[in-house]
């Protein structure tokens, strides 16, 4: 039977580490501070939304929320996000997704300041990312890279098969395992017979959205399984993209779905929010 890979638990002691840290922060006169928007009333991004806020409080991060129309224009949003790169005392600016249809994420992302993009969804966080620089990593893939080191999983030499390509999980993800000197490959929508690549993968990372798309006789045995999926299945229940009570019986190593990869997302973003608080307090430069 796989090791559980339990991300709630180490969420738990990151967020307890970064709690100490942040009280020393103000003892020194840095006060962290978050800033979220989020367009429209998508149920799921308001559950995200509020746990942010929750993690917030719990770490002394200020935080302060930007709920805004649906019918906004882009123009208007560029704007906001501007106005919250010149503002100093906000250190982080996240955007929560999706957008409304009629607006352009990625411009939006553009518009982000690279010190204050504690998500590592701009061009800048991204293009530093592929070159080896130091960035914001996107937080989920940070997450996902934080539990190897916990667990010991080097991946020096191995095998990593990515499924999905997303640019907040997929892409960014393959270049985090390839710093790690991995071998990577990315599947897709469109790969051509799925099982034999992750069949013969030492690492298989599961993040396509697709309830027990992962089964059992497409893992080597003794692999290493991340599933990142969130889905809700007939009778309403949280279960990953991994079918995970098979699977498990043939993998090293495995995470759950609820208490893996998820608590480990806002974790990272709550590191992130941190690392740009003391980033900004070191420069001289306006935003």
């Amino acid at each position: 039977m796989a090791t559980i890979m339990n991300g709630k638990d180490l969420a738990k002691n990151i967020r307890e580490d970064l709690k100490i840290e942040c009280e020393e922060l103000k003892k020194q006169g840095i006060y962290p501070k978050l800033a979220v928007i989020m367009v429209g009333n998508n149920p799921a991004s308001k559950v995200y939304v509020k746990n942010k806020s929750k993690a917030c409080n719990e770490i002394g991060i200020a935080y302060e929320e930007y709920l805004l129309e649906e019918k906004i224009t882009q123009q208007e949003l560029n704007e906001l996000i501007k106005s919250l790169n010149h503002t100093k005392e906000v250190n982080g600016i996240l955007l929560q997704s999706p957008l409304p249809k009629h607006l352009d994420i990625n411009q939006a992302f553009k518009a982000i300041s690279y010190r204050k993009d504690v998500d590592g969804f701009t061009p800048s966080s991204v293009g530093k990312l592929v070159m080896g620089g130091d960035t914001f990593i996107s937080c989920t893939p940070y997450g996902v890279m934080r539990m190897f080191e916990e667990y010991g999983v080097d991946l020096t030499g191995k095998d990593v098969v990515i499924i999905g390509r997303s640019n907040i999980v997929g892409k960014p993800l393959a270049q985090c395992c390839l710093a790690q000197n991995a071998t990577v490959t990315i599947c897709h929508s469109r790969t051509k017979d799925l099982k034999t690549h992750t069949k013969r993968a030492d690492i298989v990372i599961a993040a396509i959205g697709k309830a027990k798309f992962v089964t059992a006789d497409m893992i080597k045995e003794g692999a290493v399984v991340i599933d990142v999926g969130i889905n809700r299945n007939e009778e309403g229940k949280l279960v990953g993209d991994v079918d995970y009570e098979n699977v498990a019986k043939i993998a090293s190593h495995i995470t759950p779905v609820p208490g893996g990869v998820g608590p480990m997302t806002i974790a990272m973003l709550m590191n992130n929010v941190i690392k740009a608080a003391k980033e900004q307090s070191n420069e001289n430069s306006t935003f």
